[in-house]
């Protein structure tokens, strides 16, 4: 016996060979539409007495969600990208075979329909429809109308479906989008200039990742997808721009989790003249004013909590942060023997191949993220978290830089930006080493970034925010693939 779905397919193509056997196109070419389907709903809704003594006459379009009835009458919901409002066939309106066809439209299918709009007694705005074309027969069924689509991996893996089963995940989408836009219209406001950087570079470099590798045919050479826009931004900087960004795509090969995927979104501008304290004060009033305007509000619901957006955020040295969350002090341990000696003895999981830097960043992650849950600021970092910051004034191991944390994870990242060439060399110098060692997230040497460092770069900071992470926040979403449209997924095995 063959599958169920496979019959329903049959079922569909069946009908689709008897539309064509009729003369009938089932994939014909474009359609004009008088009105949304929220839109037509509105001018029911807002010409209810004129209804009675008046025809509204409407064009709608879109894909038949559910049907009911038979016999003589038949309704149906349609839904188009703005939403979804109910159509009324009825035998007198059309001849015995072309009402004969309404009884062949599935769910699934896409339709457009024309007719006058009334109000049914329960007061719903309906289409009496007069005349009706099937504009694409689909030949799949949906998934279960009462239960959507609800298998995860499926829902990822199709993202399609999970979008036509499930509305509530469109809205996330929107959302997103109105988020990007929000940000754009802050930064252009404030006179910055958005740039487009290489996605195909051939160092990976701005940060500490390892990077997906692809080869270039005619050039016969390696490169690598971008782990950061900042390099390119930075010469951009050298070059005589004053505020520059880019909202662009990054990719790491790197581990997937519920905060973390290889393919991801990130906002990173640079600003002339400024120091990360400036910057602190753009992030907050940025997300602040992003959220007022797609929320109407600074609040927002984040996984049972309410998080308060508005400014000033809290701050919190990075040091006292980790006294006071891990009870751990980790200027008492210079070097990275005995910050491994001590996070033994106090029986911390920790990867033993890892350096000093990287030890002290799985300490944060493990025992103070997840108590930042408002807005806050961690600032002041050890400099071997930081290759590319500049060093706290008066001390040779402290840089400055922050990051903004929220709803116990990470979604920026800034820093006085280094400018001192030589400097600049020293720490990819030690980078390198760090990798010989057996790091291979450790950045490489640049030369012609530091060259163009040698040109003179003016004091600047910079910003990087993670889009997928804020927009987690503002839909309520505590995985990342929420946010994702089309999220990385293991290989399918039927």
């Amino acid at each position: 016996m063959s599958h169920p779905i496979d019959e329903l397919t049959q079922q569909k193509l069946n009908k689709l060979a008897a539309l064509r056997s009729a003369g009938i196109e089932p994939f014909p070419y474009g359609y004009h539409r008088s009105h949304t389907a929220v839109e037509a709903v509105n001018t029911a809704q807002n010409n209810k007495d004129a209804l009675l003594t008046q025809e509204f006459r409407v064009n709608v379009a879109g894909r038949i969600m559910a049907k009911r009835g038979m016999g003589k009458t038949v309704f149906m919901d349609l839904r188009d990208g703005s939403g979804k409002i109910q159509l009324f066939f009825r035998i007198n309106n059309f001849s015995e075979a072309k009402f004969n066809t309404v009884k062949d439209i599935d769910i699934g299918d896409i339709l457009g329909a024309q007719g006058k709009l009334f109000l049914t007694r329960s007061g719903e705005p309906t289409v009496e429809v007069s005349d009706f074309t099937l504009l694409a027969k689909s030949l799949q069924p949906l998934p279960e109308k009462w239960h959507g689509l609800v298998d995860v991996e499926k829902r990822y893996r199709q993202r399609y479906l999970d979008l036509i089963s499930n509305p509530d995940v469109k809205k996330i989408f929107e959302t997103r989008s109105k988020t990007i836009s929000a940000i754009r219209d802050f930064l252009n406001k404030r006179d910055f200039l958005e740039v487009e950087t290489p996605v195909l570079q051939p160092e990976a470099g701005g940060a500490t990742a390892r990077p997906f590798i692809t080869h270039h045919n005619t050039l016969d050479r390696d490169f690598f997808l971008r782990i950061a826009l900042e390099l390119h931004l930075k010469r951009l900087i050298i070059g005589g721009f004053d505020k520059v960004y880019e909202i662009g795509r990054i990719f790491r090969n790197e581990g997937i989790s519920v905060k973390h995927n290889p393919e991801f979104t990130m906002l990173e501008s640079y600003e002339t003249y400024a120091d990360y304290q400036d910057v602190m004060k753009t992030v907050e009033d940025l997300v602040s004013s992003v959220c007022q305007q797609v929320h109407g509000s600074m609040k927002v619901e984040y996984n049972g909590q309410t998080i308060d957006f508005t400014p000033p955020w809290r701050r919190l040295e990075m040091r006292q942060a980790v006294m006071q969350y891990a009870g751990l002090d980790y200027e008492q341990f210079p070097d990275t023997a005995s910050l491994k000696a001590e996070m033994t003895a106090r029986k911390m999981q920790f990867d033993p191949m890892r350096e000093r830097g990287k030890l002290i960043d799985e300490i944060v992650s493990t025992y103070v993220d997840p108590q930042l849950i408002q807005p806050t600021f961690l600032y002041d970092y050890p400099i071997e978290m930081s290759p590319l910051a500049k060093k706290k004034p008066g001390s040779d191991h402290i840089v400055e830089r922050f990051e903004a944390y929220c709803g116990g994870m990470e979604i920026a990242n800034a820093f006085t930006e280094l400018n001192d060439p030589i400097d600049q060399r020293q720490r990819f110098m030690k980078q390198m080493e760090d990798r010989e060692k057996g790091d291979d997230e450790a950045q490489k040497m640049d030369e012609d970034f530091v060259l163009a460092m040698e040109h003179g770069m003016p004091p600047t900071g910079g910003l990087g925010i993670g889009i997928d992470r804020l927009v987690m926040l503002l839909t309520n979403q505590t995985s990342i693939r929420e946010v994702i449209l089309f999220p990385a997924q293991r290989e399918k095995i039927d």
